[in-house]
């Protein structure tokens, strides 16, 4: 609270001194501060998040739980800034992670510093439907990912979004729409970016990545882009359907998992090679009830890294293919009920990994939407090689 008066002491004297702009104070889970010029040549509005996380797991041999293992995070704490500059069509988007898990993964790739920078974007709305983005945000890959964190209907994202999304890079992203009729929509995206992943100092390593997406939502829009949220909130009182599927190429590519994973090494610098990742995604809302299918699949045309010698360096391209269901539904007492089967499936071969299935069912309950809940939910982790795990998570997010 003694923060939030602070930056409201901060911002307001930054105003009052230009008197050229006006402050507000939105409600509850909205932002913390709005200010914009008299003029309209300017907008801000700041808003914070924060999430709590517990979790539990123990290893299942022959039926008896063992090893049990703890923790206590901050998964996750951020400040996000975004508005428009000198006109509505140039809007902009700053996102910052404080949390150890968002600033994680600093390298000599990324000057030996915490990857503090999530989002810093400028989107242009240059001619009519047509919008040109230029900067870091996420590419526009599986549903689940372009899905906020804290807009989700479980704990967290599901296995195949860890182990084959595409992320953030840096690069720039073409998109439109057009109306096929007067409810079918279709939407389009390319992109052009880096392929190493956010953050990255070094310079480009392999080639460039290409990725385009399109959309279709035969039966209208969401209300309130709820295409892009966990829970059905509104409910839809008419049947909402979106139906995606994403093709992305990284040219040359030095990491393990196209723009994410470990760089591939070897004795005369980086293993190089193109990846191609796929997915096809749907998303359907309907009374309280939502359903979020996707399918994704990973492979490259020389997976294993070798060096100059022939020999095996150990890195590998993960290559393989994943199915994610799951399905909710929202009662009017704002708790939820959301089951979730994952399949991960790699190429033994190559990866020396097999078939893994996790089963998750979750209970949350929404006091302010996804602004401010609570969530639990419990997963079992199957995997062919032994070592199956149980999972048990409970966690609060607050977002001002």
């Amino acid at each position: 609270m003694k923060i939030k008066v602070l930056l409201i002491l901060f911002f307001s004297t930054f105003v009052f001194k230009s008197k050229a702009q006006e402050i507000s104070v939105p409600e509850f889970g909205k932002g913390i501060l709005n200010i914009q010029k008299k003029d309209s040549t300017f907008s801000m509005n700041f808003s914070a998040r924060m999430q709590f996380l517990a979790i539990s797991q123990w290893e299942d041999q022959n039926g008896d739980l063992v090893n049990s293992e703890s923790n206590f995070l901050v998964r996750r704490a951020r400040l996000k800034f975004k508005g428009f500059a000198f006109s509505p069509k140039l809007q902009y988007k700053i996102e910052i992670g404080l949390s150890n898990r968002d600033i994680a993964g600093g390298s000599e790739f990324t000057n030996n510093t915490p990857r503090y920078i999530l989002d810093a974007l400028v989107k242009w709305n240059f001619h009519e439907n047509f919008w040109l983005w230029v900067g870091q945000t996420k590419l526009p890959g599986n549903r689940e990912r372009v899905i906020s964190s804290g807009d989700l209907s479980l704990v967290d994202r599901s296995l195949l979004n860890v182990n084959f999304n595409i992320d953030r890079d840096v690069g720039l992203q073409l998109r439109h729409h057009f109306k096929l009729s007067n409810s079918f929509i279709v939407r389009e995206m390319f992109a052009f970016s880096q392929g190493e992943g956010r953050n990255v100092t070094t310079g480009n390593l392999g080639g460039y990545q290409y990725t385009g997406r399109i959309e279709l939502l035969p039966f209208g829009t969401f209300q309130q882009n709820g295409d892009y949220s966990g829970v059905d909130f509104l409910r839809e009182q008419n049947l909402k359907v979106a139906i995606g599927a994403t093709y992305d190429f990284n040219n040359d590519a030095v990491k393990s998992r196209s723009n994410l994973g470990t760089y591939m090494k070897t004795d005369t610098g980086f293993h190089e090679t193109n990846i191609s990742t796929f997915f096809i995604d749907t998303m359907l809302k309907y009374k309280g009830f939502s359903f979020l299918g996707e399918y994704a699949s990973r492979d490259a045309d020389n997976p294993i890294a070798k060096n100059a010698d022939g020999s095996l360096t150990g890195d590998v391209v993960e290559i393989g293919n994943a199915l994610n269901l799951q399905a909710g539904y929202l009662f009017t007492s704002n708790y939820e009920v959301t089951g979730r089967y994952t399949n991960i499936n790699f190429n033994k071969n190559i990866t020396g990994k097999g078939l893994e299935e996790q089963f998750t069912l979750g209970v949350s309950k929404y006091i302010v939407g996804h602004k401010l809940k609570i969530q639990s939910d419990i997963s079992y982790l199957s995997v062919n090689k032994g070592n199956d795990q149980l999972m048990c998570r409970l966690q609060f997010d607050v977002h001002f």
